[in-house]
């Protein structure tokens, strides 16, 4: 009876907490254990999936659990650390752990023979403790606490390769362009604590509800917080650091995109939606963004040739439509595309890694080709995987995209929808240019040793492969028991099926997946001649729209000029004129006072008597 009550819902900071013994027992001792200690954290992240079903479990059976416990008194003023177990947290907990746990084992094979294999394996075991510790938070304080620690993991591992300047630079690029965000959801946090006294996210949900705070102050920490989201999951104009994130490990990009740092900023604007909810205007700023996000990446990763960067681009698109569906009130929506996402682009990246494993670490798709005869199983479960993306029914990205249509189309209009019937167009003929170009058509590598990865690869590969197939399951109803993911996570509205809206989605898929057959499956040089014929236009895509090169040149001329003026000013006002020149006076006059101690009875006799001189002759003077 206690054991089966140890693993119920209450129990769910286990979860983090193993995982986070992995990484202090893998850097205290990890040279004196086999293979560097990898083992102990795949254990400690596979116990945590483990454990994630007796609680989902619980929560099912007996709803939203919590506890709490003090952190810290100031004053009158109480903060206490706590986790709130709920249905939406049990949902991410389940893809955090189960993406957490076949990146390990895939990486088992991927980074044998790195210098710093246990190091690596220690980060991810602090990663998944870092992230799961995030969506069971149930105070924004501590939520902040945790955030920052993923930010720190993400850094780490992006620069895991930190002696190539690449890897050096895009950690350094990810941790700044991230700060931006972090900084302004702290300030966000604090306006909300300030209005209302409490950091509980139930609490101050509860408060603004009731109309308890002012809608100035709402809608300026709401903009804060979304910022800060805006920055870890890699939303217009905050969206740069992404693609250059994939100088990390393979494994590494899987993870990010698919279970922790970009989840992050999603899973905080569904966390806190009614807060956002309460600021309309805040609302609407995040349809925007979400739109353009999505629009911008699905183009860009039309144009780009590194099969990663690809999937980083694609990883920003799907970004973009789940804040969009956050913006359209769609809560549910963009949690069941961001599990088929999470399911979907870990098994992308995973299979790129193949690829260029086999390959011996090439990344520029134009220099594939045809691999599907010399690696099979990573063709079928890559495939399979792009299938979902591009939302080809009825795999699981065709209904959580069908659930975000539903909410844009209630909330916000025709307009909006056309507008994202087009990015799920372009989407679909990107989906279909990778592939087709990677493992279709004539070979272009020269290496003539390309082969299948090994079993620790190809098994992830192929448990990814059947998750993204079954996990389909969750969008649909179940009778009347379980009326869709959607209804049970939110309660917004029951699985219906459109067969005109439904159609229309797969048509326009379709004509995307044709489209890219047409330019990229037949003549190899179609795709040139249109290259050339909107040439303008496809400079500018293939420039990153110059985002980067802006954001170089206000570092360059605003910002280091800034804070050289700045260091001017410090160096010349604060320091040379504020402290130097006060204590050289200070330092001159002893030098010269002390002239003036002889240890002479006469001279002291006769300053004396100078003395009460000057005295008598004013006292005169002024009487």
């Amino acid at each position: 009876m206690l054991f089966t009550e140890f693993l119920g819902a209450e129990s769910a900071w286990f979860i983090p907490a193993i995982s986070a013994s992995s990484f202090l027992i893998i850097l205290l001792f990890g040279r004196f254990l086999p293979g560097r200690g990898a083992i102990i954290s795949i254990v400690a992240v596979g116990i945590g999936l483990a454990l994630f079903w007796p609680v989902l479990k619980d929560v099912i059976d007996t709803g939203t659990s919590s506890a709490k416990i003090t952190w810290f008194s100031v004053g009158d003023t109480t903060i206490r650390l706590g986790m709130t177990v709920d249905l939406m947290s049990v949902a991410m907990l389940g893809l955090i752990t189960l993406v957490s746990l076949l990146v390990q084992v895939y990486s088992v094979g991927y980074m044998r023979g790195e210098p710093r294999y246990g190091w690596y394996f220690a980060l991810h075991g602090l990663f998944a403790a870092t992230m799961t510790t995030l969506v069971l938070a149930d105070n924004l304080l501590f939520l902040y606490f945790a955030w920052e620690l993923v930010g720190l993991c993400s850094y780490l591992l992006i620069g895991f390769w930190f002696e190539r300047k690449p890897a050096a630079e895009a950690a350094k690029k990810a941790f700044i362009t991230t700060r931006v965000g972090d900084v302004a959801l702290l300030i966000g946090i604090i306006i909300l604590f300030n209005a209302t006294g409490h950091f509980e996210i139930s609490t101050i949900i509860h408060v603004v509800e009731q109309g308890g705070v002012d809608n100035t102050l709402l809608t300026t920490a709401s903009l804060l917080i979304f910022i800060g989201a805006m920055g870890k999951s890699a939303q217009f104009p905050l969206h740069v650091w992404l693609p250059d994130a994939m100088e990390g490990p393979t494994p590494v990009s899987a993870l990010i995109h698919a279970a922790t740092m970009v989840a992050a900023g999603i899973y905080l604007v569904a966390r806190v939606l009614p807060i956002f909810e309460g600021a309309m205007h805040v609302m609407m700023i995040i349809t925007s963004v979400g739109t353009i996000t999505f629009l911008l990446g699905s183009t860009l990763a039309l144009v780009a040739t590194d099969i990663k960067r690809i999937l980083a681009y694609s990883t920003i698109s799907h970004l973009g439509i789940m804040m969009l569906s956050l913006g359209s009130f769609g809560a549910g929506a963009a949690i069941l595309h961001l599990i088929a996402h999470g399911l979907s682009k870990a098994l992308l990246f995973l299979g790129a890694g193949s690829v260029m494993h086999s390959l011996n670490g090439e990344t520029s798709i134009w220099k594939m080709g045809g691999l599907r005869k010399s690696m099979p199983i990573t063709t079928i479960t890559f495939l399979v995987g792009a299938a979902s993306l591009a939302g080809i029914a009825p795999l699981s990205g065709f209904f959580s995209k069908d659930e975000i249509l539903i909410a844009v189309a209630d909330k916000r209009g025709p307009l909006l929808l056309a507008t994202t019937f087009i990015g799920i167009l372009v989407s679909s003929i990107y989906i279909g240019r990778l592939s087709l170009v990677v493992f279709f058509g004539k070979p272009r590598s020269k290496q003539s040793n390309i082969h299948e990865s090994p079993l620790s690869m190809t098994i992830p590969l192929i448990t990814l492969a059947i998750m993204v197939v079954c996990i389909t399951v969750i969008a649909l109803p179940w009778g009347d028991s379980y009326k869709g993911f959607v209804y049970f996570l939110t309660g917004e509205h029951k699985f219906h099926f459109d067969v005109i809206f439904a159609g229309t989605t797969s048509g326009i898929v379709f004509s995307g997946l044709v489209a890219s057959w047409f330019i990229y499956g037949n003549e190899e040089s179609r795709h040139q001649e249109i290259a050339r014929r909107f040439n303008f236009i496809y400079r500018i895509i293939l420039n990153s729209y110059y985002f980067d090169r802006l954001y170089q040149w206000l570092v360059n001329n605003i910002v280091l000029a800034a804070s050289k003026s700045v260091s001017q000013f410090d160096r010349i006002v604060i320091n040379d004129t504020g402290v130097d020149q006060p204590a050289a006076f200070v330092m001159i006059s002893a030098v010269r006072a002390r002239y003036l101690q002889t240890g002479k009875v006469y001279n002291y006799g006769a300053v004396m008597a100078v003395g009460v001189s000057v005295i008598i002759i004013l006292w005169w003077l002024l009487v």
